[in-house]
């Protein structure tokens, strides 16, 4: 199978080409068309085509489309690269090549369904019942019956995309729906999503020139992202902080979410404990969205037991197994090393493994590794193993008074502050650095689809500013 390039709808085979492997077998599963930063400068150059296609079809019929185009993504047997596709042999494939056991491609495939299947109504939360005609012409008379005017900052969005969780797509993919285009970099492990739901999406009529596709090395990163006017990427805490200052922008690393148990509430924390373990072990724990801690002033020894004691059993199995729940790290040596980052953490004054009794946490295959869930106990935040996240189901349980909570969590995604104490809520309302909060128990996994996820996209895509047109005489 080749997938070539998509220069906005135009196929270009390059003599480079990159072949993904079976993780497992090292059997070659694709060839991977690869470019260079120079093309996606040159390409950038006619980005304002990809706009004018999409404002050329009326903006409601752009959302049927792309209904359509999720029929077609979960269920439907399209045209990608050189082969046809059914969704087995896009499960098959995804699965091959980042690690992720087959359920788990399948159910990240439903997350991307819905969205698109309910692009309506995620439009109109996100546009705060803005009708999108106005986001077409520039202006308009919102329901309140104000002129307002949004200016598009972009003609497309730039993309560098990540291979570690297919999830994260929905975050883009109201994008068209918004008339603005799409310049894709797929992850290097997992350009099956973007290339599928390009596909999907041309074969339901949306226009072929407002998405590209442009596999490649790290200079192809850096190309869109200078020559996109905005941009989104994925990446570590590091390229967090390179792109903090700049606009246009918008980051997506790690999300440090974590469970507050408040001293109301803490008790009772068996009660809790379903919550605390999706919330650590869903979608093998790859999500910016699971938690990486969870807080409590007390118990938190026993807390960390009984998590360790549902979890830490878990096992890997092979990803055609529908019970397996972890994910392989399919480039060598990446999972062993991050074993070594944690056993050097577990040194640490106050701070105690576990899942130990659970048996070795590192498992070594021939080509891959994984990593098994792991429980690791802080008497108190000063650990730095307590501010660590990594890509499979870890969690730190730390024991910390209510009171000093806030200032000790740091950055946080998500936070599912289980408490009814009015004081802590307001102070958990007014927290800066929490981004998504749930007032109660609910998993950090738990999105709620019409709400904005790191920031609202289109306030992000679209300057709202003044526009005024005087009101003709009599």
């Amino acid at each position: 199978m080749h997938l070539p390039a998509w220069r906005f709808g135009k196929p270009y085979e390059s003599l480079e080409r990159e072949t993904l492997v079976h993780f497992l077998t090292g059997q070659p599963v694709a060839e991977v068309s690869q470019v260079g930063g120079a093309i996606v400068g040159r390409d950038l150059q006619k980005a304002a085509g990809a706009r004018r296609a999409l404002l050329a079809i009326d903006p409601e019929e752009i959302v049927e489309r792309l209904q359509t185009a999720g029929n077609l993504y979960a269920n439907g047997t399209v045209t990608v690269g050189d082969s046809k596709q059914s969704p087995a042999d896009f499960v098959a494939c995804q699965s091959a090549t980042t690690g992720l056991p087959e359920s788990l491609c399948r159910a990240n495939m439903q997350k991307n369904m819905f969205v698109l299947s309910n692009m309506d109504r995620i439009l109109d939360a996100l546009s705060r019942g803005l009708d999108t005609a106005i986001l077409w012409r520039g202006y308009g008379v919102e329901h309140r019956g104000v002129t307002v005017s949004y200016q598009a900052q972009a003609p497309v969005l730039g993309l560098v995309l990540p291979s570690n969780s297919p999830g994260v797509h929905t975050l883009w993919l109201p994008v068209i729906a918004l008339g603005v285009g799409l310049v894709m970099k797929p992850g290097s492990q997992e350009p099956w999503t973007p290339y599928r739901m390009a596909a999907a999406m041309v074969e339901a009529g949306i226009p072929a020139e407002a998405i590209g596709l442009y596999p490649g090395a790290t200079d192809v990163g850096a190309g869109i992202l200078t020559g996109c006017r905005r941009s989104m990427i994925f990446g570590s805490a590091k390229t967090v902080e390179q792109y903090r200052s700049n606009p246009g922008v918008q980051v997506h690393g790690p999300g440090f979410s974590k469970i507050l148990l408040g001293d109301d509430c803490v008790d009772d924390w068996q009660r809790h404990l379903d919550v605390m373990c999706e919330s650590v072990a869903i979608n093998s724990g790859r999500g910016c969205i699971n938690a990486s801690a969870i807080y409590a002033s007390r118990h938190t020894k026993a807390i960390a037991e009984a998590i360790a004691e549902r979890l830490g059993p878990i096992d890997v199995k092979p990803p055609d197994d529908p019970d397996a729940t972890l994910a392989a790290f399919t480039i060598p040596g990446a999972a062993k090393a991050i074993w070594g980052q944690i056993e050097g953490g577990l040194e640490a004054p106050g701070v105690s493994h576990v899942t130990a009794a659970y048996g070795d946490r590192f498992v070594e295959g021939e080509r891959c590794g994984w990593l098994r869930p792991t429980v690791v106990h802080c008497s108190s935040p000063e650990p730095e193993i307590a501010k660590a996240e990594y890509m499979f189901p870890f969690v730190s349980v730390v024991e910390c008074p209510q009171d000093r909570m806030l200032d000790c969590i740091g950055p946080t995604l998500v936070c599912s502050a289980i408490t009814g104490d009015a004081g802590f809520i307001d102070r958990l309302v007014d927290c800066t650095h929490i981004d998504r909060l749930n007032l109660g128990p609910v998993p950090t996994t738990k999105l709620d689809w019409l709400q904005p996820h790191e920031g609202n996209i289109i306030d992000f895509l679209y300057r709202s500013r003044a526009l005024q047109v005087p009101v003709a005489a009599g």
